[in-house]
């Protein structure tokens, strides 16, 4: 078992990733910019408004304690999980920088005035920098490493039928899922992004985990290899030597 293993077994989550991928582009393809943005963030009540912030925010602290969690438990898993939010950090942030698309405050203060966006008192708004969403991208990258992580800790020989093949580890993926994606939806319902925006967060969130997932197995094999082949060299200098030992002095 290894981690691109991890990724081909998590199924469930790359299912409803895909479908929720695809159900995305359809709309954004069929409805125009304005009309789906106004769709999905004019469902708001007081409940939600109180929700969807807390939701929101969870990207500002989570990250970096998981980190640090998965550093103190197991070192490796947590530079997994560091190397997989980097690298989303830099592609997410690399694009905005090149894009430098307007958010939809702005886009709409300057094509549509007339347009009042339904708005959570309390939120910063941002008004710069929407493309990709940045939010999206480690909620995706986050929750994505943490269920590749979960089964490869978890995919012994003795207990890997008993336990990734039951409920509990559909529930973990359709869980972790549900988080990633009510998450990223809180920056639509929020006006900080757009439909598109939101896309390719999540895009980019789940293949930085196959890219470092990938990485770090070609790397550990890389290691084992050398150490085997360094065990060997060294079992044949000690068999080589030990002919001569056998002579009396």
């Amino acid at each position: 078992m290894n981690l691109t293993d991890g990724i081909k077994r998590n199924s469930v989550f790359l299912g409803l990733w895909l479908a929720l991928v695809m159900a995305l582009t359809i709309a954004i393809c069929l409805i125009d910019k304005v009309s789906l943005h106004l769709m999905l963030c004019d469902h708001h009540s007081a409940w939600a408004d109180h929700v969807m912030p807390v939701l929101s925010d969870t990207c500002n602290w989570l990250p970096y304690v998981a980190a640090v969690a998965l550093l103190i438990w197991r070192w490796r898993a947590g530079l997994f999980m560091t190397g997989s939010l980097i690298l989303s950090t830099l592609i997410a942030q690399g694009l905005k920088h090149l894009v430098q698309a307007p958010r939809p405050l702005t886009w709409f203060a300057e094509h549509m005035p007339d347009v009042t966006l339904p708005l959570t008192d309390g939120v910063q708004m941002n008004y710069h920098l929407s493309f990709p969403s940045g939010h999206t991208t480690t909620f995706f990258c986050l929750y994505f490493a943490l269920c590749v992580l979960f089964t490869y800790y978890t995919a012994t020989p003795s207990c890997e039928r008993k336990v990734l093949r039951s409920a509990g580890s559909i529930a973990v993926q359709v869980l972790l899922f549900a988080l990633a994606a009510i998450s990223s939806y809180s920056r639509i319902y929020l006006s900080q992004h757009f439909a598109l925006d939101v896309l390719a967060g999540m895009l980019i969130g789940v293949l930085s985990v196959i890219i470092a997932a990938v990485v770090a197995q070609k790397i550990y094999d890389s290691r084992r290899r050398n150490s085997r082949t360094h065990d060997a060299d060294s079992s044949s200098d000690t068999g080589a030597a030990t002919p001569g030992c056998q002579q009396p002095c």
